[in-house]
């Protein structure tokens, strides 16, 4: 997991060769005022999905992993908490990894929590079972799906 800011996002870039192109394009858009949707940016190679989710208390959210996509969480309006766990440390898997919708669910508490302010963003690898939308009210946010 990676938390930092669209400011100092030059110095993850190299970490993926798809990780400019999206900052890149998240820090050329205003995409606040884009209408809610799928945006791709690479086929399925690289896309954000613009959302505008009810957020949910943390103890309502579950865990959630992928092995297919990085996930890169962007906050646009309001603050977004974002629960993590060790993979390792997760029990209670009660969906298995479905493969056409690249996620498995455990339904157990996070052990930390981080608090995303617009600006800021978290990259979730897939051995980072995190629990995204918690929080109070609608929260406008992209969620950056990057193929691995």
């Amino acid at each position: 997991m990676i938390v930092s800011t669209l400011k100092h996002s030059d110095r993850i870039e190299s970490l993926h060769p798809l990780f400019k192109k999206v900052f890149d394009y998240v820090k050329s858009h205003d995409l606040l005022n884009t209408p809610c949707g799928r945006i791709d940016i690479d086929g399925d190679n690289l896309f954000i999905n613009n959302t505008n989710p009810t957020c949910v208390t943390a103890d309502k959210q579950v865990l959630e992993v992928h092995r297919q996509y990085i996930d890169i969480h962007i906050p646009l309006d309001g603050v977004e908490v974002i629960g993590w766990k060790p993979l390792e440390d997760c029990t209670n898997l009660t969906k298995p990894y479905d493969e056409a919708a690249d996620c498995a669910l455990y339904t157990e508490p996070a052990t930390s929590y981080i608090n995303l302010q617009p600006g800021q963003f978290m990259i979730v690898w897939p051995e980072d079972p995190h629990a995204p939308i918690i929080g109070e009210g609608k929260l406008r946010k992209l969620c950056v799906k990057v193929k691995l």
